[in-house]
């Protein structure tokens, strides 16, 4: 056995099943984990190594896995203030700020939502595809502020994966736009792709060529030539909310990519010097994946937003 290594022994309890989904069942391993340590010859079923993921063994078949350390991730834990709504041993729920990227990418290798769990979960994350990391299952833009919900266990991280594919997780935003909708509430929907002008931004395309997108909106309070706005996803796409909003004409205040913001709102930006676009995640609801149980989660509108809300209504 190899320096850090565990092994995971028991019986299989589900006839019928492919050797994938069962040791799933049995374990807290997805199976794409299950899958990565069946190709390394990890896993050995009544005695003898196995291989194939579409093996059926019988129930009570005996089997033995050896789990690896987790790496170390590539990012590095950096200690970066988080507010944590919720968190337990599968997963975290942090209320973002405006201005923090989640994921490192080439233009922000460091000082990211991910640095700051490395430090936050350290010695707590299991080996998410065998590397011991936070499972990102969803983001909201840099300039976005609101509710985001990591996986901290494999289990976890396959169980949340598997809510936002099916669209099961309930997401509402608040929206600050220019313009008083009409109808107050209602739906749009429409295919979202990256925009074939500018690779920075999305659009909305025809049927067939990007991802299906609804959002379900409504007008919570007018302020003045602006409204403030509801806008539940029943998808979840890149910019979704931006896009929709955009293509009804009326762009979020403060959205630097998607719309202008028309001259009478500029003084009251400058002042407040509001330079993002008026978006919070305000409201999270999803299963917990591992307890089943129903979680709930609310966050305050930010003092920026809320300095701009009062400003609109005078």
């Amino acid at each position: 056995m190899g320096t850090g290594e565990r092994i995971i022994e028991g019986k299989i309890s589900s006839d019928g099943e492919r050797l994938d989904k069962a040791l799933a069942l049995a374990t807290n391993l997805s199976r794409e984990r299950i899958k990565a340590l069946l190709g390394e010859g990890r896993i050995m079923l009544a005695g003898r190594t196995v291989g194939q993921a579409s093996l059926k063994p019988a129930t009570g078949t005996s089997f033995a896995i050896r789990v690896p350390e987790a790496v170390p991730a590539e990012a590095k834990a950096q200690d970066i203030p988080l507010d944590v709504v919720f968190e337990d041993e599968h997963l975290i729920v942090v209320d973002k700020p405006a201005g923090l990227v989640v994921h490192p990418a080439a233009g922000n290798p460091d000082g990211t939502l991910v640095n700051a769990l490395l430090h936050h979960c350290h010695g707590q994350l299991s080996g998410i595809g065998g590397v011991a990391r936070p499972g990102i299952v969803h983001r909201i833009d840099k300039d976005t502020s609101g509710l985001l919900v990591v996986a901290k266990t494999d289990a976890a991280h396959e169980g949340l994966a598997s809510q936002f594919a099916d669209h099961s997780i309930e997401r509402a935003y608040r929206a600050i736009v220019s313009g008083r909708p009409t109808p107050a509430a209602g739906t749009v929907t429409g295919a979202i792709a990256r925009s074939s002008h500018d690779r920075k931004k999305m659009a909305m395309v025809e049927d067939g060529r990007g991802k299906h997108a609804v959002t379900h909106y409504k007008t919570l309070e007018t302020l003045g030539d602006a409204a403030l706005l509801e806008c539940r996803l029943e998808t979840g796409r890149t910019h979704q909310v931006r896009v929709h909003m955009s293509s009804i004409g009326h762009p979020l205040l403060g959205d630097p990519n998607y719309g202008r913001t028309p001259s009478r709102f500029r003084p009251i930006l400058k002042t407040l010097a509001f330079r993002r676009q008026a978006l919070h995640a305000a409201e999270l609801g999803l299963v917990h994946p591992v307890s089943r149980e129903r979680l709930h989660f609310d966050s305050a509108m930010p003092a920026d937003m809320q300095a701009l809300i009062d400003d609109l209504r005078n």
